[in-house]
C-alpha cells in the first residue's frame, strides 16, 4: 500500500495479475529485518522466500538457502512483520457517520475488508451482528476470491429484550441479533446460529452504563454458555464492569470481548481467568476513540489517519462545534476514565500471564475506524506496559490462537504468506506500524485503491 507521499515506492506498482504471473516462482524478499510473530526480538538480514499462497521458509541470511529460480527483492533498510489478526471487529454497519441495519450490504462490507487490509488487517472476526449475507462473504474471503481482509464471523449474537446492545446505538434488524427472554430461548439462538455456520457465540451481558433498562440474567447467559460448548462452540462476553466479568467467566465464558473499566481487576479475578484460561481482549482503542478525534492529536492529522477517513467523517473530526460539544460531554469524560481503567488493568493482567488477545470493536461506530483503529491498540498496549514486540505478538500469533487459526499470524514455513512490509522498525517505536509500503495476503500484493473507510 502507498500513503501518495506519506511512504517512499518500493518494488514496483504490481497488480495482482501481475503477481499470478510471477506465482510460478518462488519470492525471495532478502535483507529485510524480520518480525516473525512469535520471537522476541526482530532477525536482522534475514530472507523471507514464499511460493505461491505459502511461506516456505523464513530465518537469517545464514540459515535459508535461497531456491535458485527465485525471483529475489532486496528489501535492506525494511522491515517485514506478519498482518494484523482482529479478535473483535464489525463490518456492515457504519457507512460514513451513519449507523444502521442499511449499511449491511455486500458492497459496504467489501469495501470495509478492503479498508482492513490497506492499513495491515489481513484477518477479522466480526464479532455480532452480522446477517444472513455474512456466510457467503466469508467463503469466498477464505477462498480468496475477492480482495480485502479474511473474514471469520459471529452470526448475530445475542442480546437482552430492552437492553444491550442498545437498539438506539447499534440499529440493526431483528436478523442481526437475537434478543432472548429465558433460558430456553437463549439455547434456541445458539442452536440457530450454529445452524447457519456462525464460527462463535457473542453475548451481551451488561446494561451499557446504566443507559438500558436490564443486563442478561444469569440464567440466560448460563443457557447460552452451556448450550454453545455442547455444540463445540466458543462464546465471548461484552462486558465493562468488574463483577460482570466475573460472573460471566464462572458461568464459563472463554472470551472477554472488552476489557474491565469500573475498577481495579482483584486478585481473585486475576486467578480466575488464569485458571479457566480464559481470553481477554482489552479493546483500549474504543474509549480512546470517543474523545481522541475531539482532542485533535498530531497523530490524528497524519495522512495515515486522514487517509482511513470517509469525507463525512473528516468533516465532523473537523468542526470546531462538534469538537467542543464533545470534549465537554460527559460521555467522553466517561471514556476518559474508562480508558485510564482499562490500561491499569491490562497491565496488572499482564503481568500475571494472563492470555490476551487483540481487537478494537473497530466498524462498530463511526470514530472506530476500520484498520487504523488496530494501530491506535498497539500505541496504547505500550503505554500500557507492553513492549513494543511483545505488543505485535499479541497481534498477530497470539490473536490467530485466541481464533484457534494454525495457518496465520507468524511468519514460518506452511502458514499463510500474510505479511506487511514497512519503512521503518515497530519493534524501536510501535507508530512504525503504519509506515506501511506493501500488503501482502496469501502470496499476493494487494493492489493499492482506496484505503479509506465507506
Amino acid at each position: 500500500m502507498r500513503w501518495n507521499a506519506l511512504l517512499p515506492a518500493l518494488a514496483v506498482a504490481t497488480t495482482l495479475s501481475c503477481v499470478d504471473d510471477a506465482a510460478a516462482r518462488p519470492l525471495a524478499f532478502t535483507g529485510v529485518r524480520l518480525i516473525d510473530g512469535q520471537s522476541s526480538k526482530p532477525i536482522e538480514d534475514a530472507v523471507l522466500i514464499v511460493d505461491g499462497e505459502r511461506i516456505v521458509t523464513a530465518g537469517s541470511r545464514t540459515t535459508v538457502v535461497v531456491p535458485s529460480d527465485a525471483e529475489i527483492r532486496d528489501l535492506h533498510g525494511r522491515t517485514i512483520m506478519p498482518g494484523l489478526i482482529s479478535d473483535h471487529s464489525h463490518v456492515g454497519i457504519v457507512h460514513g457517520v451513519d449507523v444502521g441495519a442499511q449499511n449491511y450490504t455486500r458492497e459496504n462490507i467489501l469495501a470495509q475488508l478492503k479498508a482492513y487490509t490497506a492499513r495491515g488487517v489481513t484477518t477479522v472476526m466480526a464479532l455480532g451482528l452480522n446477517g444472513a449475507i455474512m456466510p457467503e462473504i466469508r467463503a469466498e474471503a477464505h477462498a480468496g476470491r475477492i480482495p480485502g481482509a479474511d473474514l471469520f464471523g459471529v452470526d448475530r449474537g445475542i442480546g437482552v429484550p430492552d437492553g444491550g446492545p442498545p437498539q438506539a446505538m447499534v440499529r440493526v434488524s431483528p436478523d442481526q441479533l437475537f434478543r432472548p427472554a429465558s433460558a430456553e430461548e437463549g439455547r434456541d439462538a445458539v442452536r440457530a446460529m450454529k445452524e447457519r455456520g456462525t464460527d462463535m457465540v457473542k453475548l451481551w451481558l451488561d446494561d451499557f452504563g446504566g443507559s438500558v433498562p436490564a443486563k442478561m440474567q444469569p440464567a440466560v447467559y448460563a443457557a447460552v454458555i452451556d448450550e454453545a460448548h455442547r455444540l463445540g462452540l466458543r462464546v465471548a462476553a461484552h462486558v465493562h464492569d468488574l463483577e460482570d466479568a466475573r460472573a460471566v467467566v464462572r458461568a464459563g465464558a472463554d472470551v472477554l470481548a472488552h476489557g474491565v473499566r469500573d475498577k481495579p481487576v482483584d486478585p481473585d479475578f486475576v486467578t480466575l481467568l488464569e485458571a479457566r484460561h480464559t481470553w481477554y481482549i482489552a479493546t483500549l482503542a474504543l474509549d480512546e476513540a470517543t474523545f481522541a478525534y475531539a482532542d485533535a492529536p498530531a497523530w490524528a492529522q497524519t495522512p495515515f489517519v486522514r487517509t482511513a477517513l470517509s469525507h463525512d467523517l473528516k468533516a465532523r473530526f473537523d468542526d470546531p462545534v462538534w469538537q467542543r460539544d464533545t470534549r465537554s460531554s460527559t460521555k467522553a469524560q466517561g471514556a476518559r476514565d474508562s480508558l485510564a481503567m482499562n490500561l491499569a488493568n491490562l497491565k496488572v493482567l499482564k503481568d500475571a500471564g494472563v492470555r490476551i488477545g487483540f481487537g478494537t470493536d473497530s466498524g462498530a461506530a463511526p470514530e472506530r475506524v476500520p484498520g487504523m483503529a488496530e494501530h491506535r491498540e498497539l500505541v496504547l498496549m505500550v503505554q500500557a506496559g507492553f513492549a513494543p514486540m511483545e505488543a505485535l505478538t499479541i497481534a498477530t500469533s497470539q490473536a490467530a490462537d485466541l481464533l484457534g487459526l494454525r495457518d496465520r499470524g507468524q511468519l514460518e514455513a506452511g502458514r499463510l504468506a500474510d505479511f506487511i512490509i514497512l519503512s521503518a522498525d515497530p519493534s524501536e517505536d510501535i507508530a512504525n506500524s503504519t509506515r506501511i509500503i506493501e500488503v501482502w495476503q496469501r502470496g499476493r500484493l494487494q493492489e493499492p485503491g482506496s484505503s479509506a473507510s465507506p
